[in-house]
């Protein structure tokens, strides 16, 4: 056996050999320890490390609401174009609509717990498009009821390969975990969801923006929440019926709240000139297409030539008026 002496915590063995063989075992491992420790260390912080909340705005005392940006959605804006939010009562939160993906939806989560510490009882979607859908699978874990129209589950049913399909191709890996989680609770007509001491009525409309909208008005603050029934400053988009929409517009008008959160744009001025301003197009829309129907004109001849003067009115005008002006057509082609 080599001779050993320790002084001073240096190790000496007698075979030089030996000795750097032993040296360079207990520096690697000196080394895999401390890479080990500090990768613990790294992991712990990120799993500590707290989500960003969502940015979000106090209306009224209990209502916040996030304001989406006005464009389609892209990797710039992560898929965030949609007004959403929560409100609070004295036992449980409401979400309306979680936003465009899952990531989303983890942030607007994350706002809520910024805000109170009380479960998530119900995620009430105003509507199937991908832009208000997306991130309820942040909440699955609270347990809520999801609530939607009668028609929701099957128009998200008909359309979830190709929403999700175009949603990975515009965001890329920002679209991971963004998946379609359908309605436990449905609407047909109205009903109430007790939050504690905050009475919300949801209900459903006539054939509009699509064939499940869905509203929900907060008898607190005498707010409506109109999902995509209002547009504010950015072109109405008919995926459903322009007749339709002017009728839930008339019926808006008679149920006058308060204040109104649109589904996009701008929530701080008053909604009447707004709601004016959606009911002219819808209703000039119309006219122009029956016109040119009547003219016998076709869809492609009508697309190309009404609503020109529209232009300037509107942000994303030149992606939607098109369509829009193909919607109406098709709808009121065989119109008795």
């Amino acid at each position: 056996m080599p001779k050993m002496r320790t002084n001073a915590g240096d190790v000496r063995v007698a075979s030089r050999g030996r000795g750097r063989r032993i040296r360079r075992v207990v520096s690697l491992a000196c080394y895999v320890c401390l890479a080990l420790l500090l990768h613990g260390r790294a992991a712990a912080q990120d799993a500590a490390a707290p989500l960003a909340p969502l940015p979000v705005v106090q209306l009224e005392p209990g209502l916040y609401v996030h304001r989406g940006q006005d464009n389609v959605a892209t990797r710039e804006n992560g898929g965030d174009i949609a007004n959403i939010g929560f409100i609070v009562g004295s036992r449980c939160v409401a979400v309306f609509d979680t936003g465009g993906t899952a990531a989303e939806g983890r942030a607007l989560r994350a706002a809520i717990r910024a805000v109170t510490p009380l479960p998530v009882c119900y995620v009430i979607n105003t509507h199937m498009h991908p832009d208000h859908i997306f991130g309820n699978v942040a909440f699955i874990d609270d347990h809520p009821q999801f609530v939607g129209s009668a028609t929701l589950a099957e128009a998200e049913a008909s359309h979830e390969d190709s929403y999700l399909r175009v949603l990975k191709r515009e965001l890329g890996a920002q679209a991971d975990g963004s998946t379609i989680v359908p309605p436990t609770l449905t609407v047909s007509g109205s009903r109430t969801l007790d939050l504690g001491h905050r009475v919300l009525r949801v209900q459903t409309w006539k054939t509009a923006h699509t064939n499940n909208d869905l509203t929900v008005y907060d008898k607190a603050s005498g707010t409506l929440i109109a999902g995509d029934l209002l547009f504010v400053q950015c072109i109405p988009v008919i995926d459903g019926s322009a007749l339709g929409w002017l009728d839930d517009i008339a019926a808006i008008r008679v149920m006058n709240p308060r204040r109104i959160v649109p589904g996009h744009g701008p929530f701080d001025g008053p909604w009447q000139p707004a709601l004016d301003a959606q009911q002219a197009y819808l209703a000039h829309l119309v006219r122009d297409v029956r016109a040119a129907i009547r003219r016998g004109r076709t869809m492609q001849q009508a697309v190309d030539t009404i609503g020109r003067d529209e232009r300037g009115k509107w942000r994303l005008f030149d992606i939607y008026h098109r369509r829009n002006v193909t919607a109406a057509y098709a709808e009121l082609e065989w119109e008795q």
